[in-house]
């Protein structure tokens, strides 16, 4: 009977288990896929879907949550840095598990788990968004602007007009018959 069994033990002691967690959660934010067996996969899944979630809130409490489970700086980083950003309108559900054969030398059920948002084949509409800088400087009033535009505008009409000019007062064909006869 299975009563009270909550989740898969992997046939690993509770410090085994923990660690082989850890580990896998911390090469799935750095790299964002990883392929290993299908069981392996759903219990990484319930594993760092709550650390992602504590990650949305960038706060000193759980960066250090976060750093209890995973046990590495560089991943705590980069969860709070590039993972939570991209996940902060997702209301859960931040992997995907793909089943994708069976492994040659024992015929494990292999399976690659990713960070959903971090994949552009499944997500190609998403426009990547740019990154502006903002001014503390007041913006001058509506009405100046549309004057300035004008005032632009004509100048460069005018500039246009004399480059012109200048232009046709200097015939290129002229000077360069000349510089053939010269060379002769």
């Amino acid at each position: 009977m299975r009563h009270g069994k909550k989740f898969n033990h992997l046939s690993r002691t509770a410090p085994h288990r923990k660690a082989m967690l850890s580990n896998m959660a911390c090469s799935l934010i750095e790299h964002k896929r990883i392929n290993t067996t299908v069981a392996k996969a759903k219990a990484l899944r319930v594993y760092i879907e709550p650390i992602i979630t504590k990650s949305k809130e960038d706060t000193t409490h759980n960066r250090r949550t976060a750093f209890s489970y995973l046990q590495s700086k560089e991943a705590v980083t980069e969860l709070f840095r590039e993972v939570a950003p991209k996940v902060a309108e997702r209301n859960g559900g931040y992997t995907r598990v793909i089943k994708t054969g069976f492994r040659l030398g024992d015929a494990a059920d292999m399976a690659m788990i990713e960070l959903v948002d971090f994949n552009e084949m499944y997500n190609p509409n998403e426009e990547e968004k740019k990154t502006t800088r903002r001014s503390r400087r007041a913006s001058a009033p509506k009405t100046e602007k549309v004057a300035t535009l004008a005032d632009a505008k004509a100048e460069a009409k005018s500039e246009e007009t004399v480059s012109d000019a200048v232009v046709e007062e200097t015939p290129t064909a002229e000077v360069d018959s000349e510089e053939e006869k010269t060379e002769e």
